[in-house]
């Protein structure tokens, strides 16, 4: 009998996790259609691009990489007229958002166009700071397609006018084990946008309009 009970109630258990994680999945997903390619983005403010892994001496990952050609090509492209890169900043030794500035300025991106968010610690971060910190209303977020479901229902939710365009510009070595983790990383999503979870840090705000240099570190060139 104790065994029957135990079954029952991990299968109850079971099924429960089952139906919140495709209530969740099915909330993200639908934002797949607002997923376009660089011909076909709308012209937006800014373009958003979501920080990633950045190698031992300091040069962006072939993911982050990605993301940040394709913001490139957005910006030549007018389709963009500024790019914020929001990543995590956290530690003297890891420093996404200044290697994405290097790589940008590299690029020849204009160094009032590159705004940094030193506290995107995540993709909820990320995006309630672009809204409320910089102020963004109008964006195109760049990710992979993997991650830009999620990127654009967290967009919505704060009350960005957002279009994704994915950076998906090669296999990436490991992406099964991307694409299985984003199925949790939804519920994570949904529950925090349903609590309201508050950012690590929020700050005074900066037009995005302006002067990207003024968000960058002191003695930064």
């Amino acid at each position: 009998m104790r065994r029957r009970t135990v079954l029952s109630i991990c299968g109850a258990v079971a099924v429960c996790c089952a139906g919140v994680l495709l209530v969740a999945d099915c909330t993200v997903l639908r934002f797949r259609s607002s997923i376009v390619s660089i011909d076909g983005a709308d012209h937006a403010p800014v373009a958003i691009v979501l920080g990633a892994k950045v190698k031992a001496d300091g040069t962006p990952s072939d993911i982050l990489r990605d993301r940040l050609l394709t913001a490139i090509d957005l910006y030549r492209a007018g389709s963009v007229d500024k790019i914020l890169v929001s990543g995590d900043d956290g530690q003297v030794e890891y420093d996404e958002v200044n290697a994405m500035r290097v790589y940008l300025l590299a690029a020849s991106v204009d160094p009032d166009d590159i705004f940094l968010d030193h506290a995107g610690f995540d993709t909820y971060d990320s995006m309630i700071r672009a809204r409320k910190v910089f102020g963004v209303a109008k964006a195109i977020v760049v990710t992979q397609t993997y991650h830009l479901p999620r990127a654009l229902y967290l967009a919505d939710a704060f009350g960005i006018d957002a279009q994704g365009v994915a950076a998906d510009r090669q296999t990436y070595l490991g992406i099964f084990r991307y694409e299985a983790r984003e199925l949790l990383a939804d519920v994570k999503a949904v529950i925090d946008v349903v609590l309201h979870a508050s950012p690590h840090f929020l700050g005074e705000t900066i037009d995005v309009t302006g002067d990207g240099r003024m968000t960058w570190d002191e003695g930064s060139n």
